[in-house]
């Protein structure tokens, strides 16, 4: 089994990691407007999120807006959202099932071989979640890489990944290596192997048909 050191480091990982996607979540910088191929004096500048967009001026003023309706939104960004709100509810749901399977905790049933099958199964579901972010982060990526180098999009409206694609994609690693760690929790297999005898006893031998002189 894996010791309590392994276990609550790889808790720790992905609690960072649902603190990373939610953090992800919210922010708005997952479309950044790009200025490649614009001028050096831009007057204002645009942020695509999954909930509001928003239009930093070059006063510093920033201005928001919340989506009015889900369904006006590409397929790809309720896509995204949905899969990032699942990661971070089974993240929470594994954060409650390793805390009970932990060795440094004195919740649930006090079995070695239960607890440590319950921190697996709370890295399992962890690494779930992960999967669901990685998945959700890399399809948006492939979505503004493909608007950006479209043809038929207007160069003032062309946008670049922002800093949630990459801090989304930071907190699905964490929730999968966390994972790991934790499904590591495995118990191997404690079942009866055999007759064992005490250490220095010596085994008796089962008497022989013949007798030797």
């Amino acid at each position: 089994m894996a010791n309590s050191g392994l276990q609550l480091l790889g808790f720790t990982l992905c609690l960072l990691g649902v603190i990373a996607n939610l953090t992800s979540t919210i922010l708005p910088q997952w479309r950044v407007s790009s200025f490649a191929e614009g001028s050096i004096i831009t007057a204002q500048s645009y942020q695509l999120g999954l909930w509001m967009e928003c239009v930093w001026q070059s006063t510093g003023q920033l201005q928001c807006k919340i989506f009015d309706s889900m369904f006006s939104l590409s397929p790809a960004m309720q896509a995204t959202r949905a899969l990032m709100v699942i990661s971070i509810i089974l993240g929470v749901i594994g954060g409650g099932i390793a805390t009970m399977g932990m060795k440094c905790t004195h919740c649930g049933d006090d079995n070695k071989v239960t607890k440590a099958r319950i921190a697996m199964t709370g890295g399992l579901v962890f690494i779930v979640g992960g999967l669901a972010s990685l998945v959700a982060c890399s399809w948006m990526a492939h979505q503004i890489i493909t608007d950006f180098y479209n043809p038929m999009s207007p160069t003032n409206k062309r946008y670049e990944m922002g800093a949630s694609v990459y801090l989304g994609w930071a907190g699905a690693a964490l929730l999968l290596l966390g994972g790991g760690l934790l499904a590591c929790s495995c118990p191997g297999d404690s079942g009866y192997k055999g007759r064992q005898y005490p250490q220095g006893k010596p085994v008796s031998k089962p008497p022989s048909s013949r007798e030797y002189v």
